[in-house]
């Protein structure tokens, strides 16, 4: 298991909640209440939230504060081009060092999935998705790589489904895949999973992604 310290912990939950869209576009992000109610003091929740402020994943507003950023729809495109090469790279990297320890945490990370999808509940199904996901980006130990990633994700539009529920039950399916490529050895088929696996939520938002009219 990775070891978080207490701001990586804060960090992490938020990047979670905003990626899922618990917290919603043009939402204020108050330090006080969220230290209350991650039960930590406002440390911690300050420290992540300039953290995330220089992922992207938060935008300081003048009189009004930090609020979470607006999806620039005309960079979507380039936004998922760059996801493939530098996701495709990172899960490159983690499978050829994986162990059968981090292959139990995914499969975790997978049942707790399974079991979430079936509340259809929509915060926490994204949330352990991203859990998923940054867990096998983590293994490929790039620390540069991983941090541009997560730019990329702060800006990326997951929920522009056009629908949630089949997007959901997909996306067990196909995090399956990976899991069960992992498990009978076959890392090139767990890579092409992966990249499958992206693009196929690509194609999902790109129907539902309307650029803006010129000026």
């Amino acid at each position: 298991m990775v070891f978080r310290t207490k701001l990586d912990q804060v960090a992490e939950r938020l990047r979670e909640r905003i990626i899922s869209g618990e917290y919603q576009r043009g939402e204020k992000l108050k330090q006080a209440e969220i230290a209350e109610e991650f039960g930590v003091s406002i440390t911690p929740v300050r420290e992540a939230l300039k953290a995330l402020e220089m992922e992207g994943f938060v935008l300081s507003i003048p009189h009004k504060g930090l609020v979470v950023p607006e999806i620039d729809l005309k960079s979507v495109r380039e936004i998922f081009e760059l996801r493939v090469l530098l996701e495709r790279q990172l899960t490159e990297r983690a499978l050829a060092k994986i162990t059968e320890a981090e292959i139990a945490e995914l499969r975790a990370i997978h049942r707790e999935l399974t079991t979430l999808t079936k509340s259809r509940e929509p915060y926490p199904v994204r949330a352990a998705n991203v859990r998923f996901h940054f867990r096998i980006y983590e293994i490929a130990d790039c620390p540069q790589t991983l941090q541009f990633v997560r730019v990329l994700w702060a800006k990326y539009p997951f929920n522009f489904h056009d629908d949630q529920a089949a997007r959901f039950r997909q996306l067990l399916i196909e995090h399956g895949e990976i899991v069960r490529r992992l498990e009978t050895g076959d890392r090139a088929g767990a890579l092409a999973a992966m990249v499958e696996h992206i693009e196929a939520g690509w194609h999902r938002v790109e129907n539902n992604v309307t650029e803006p009219a010129g000026d």
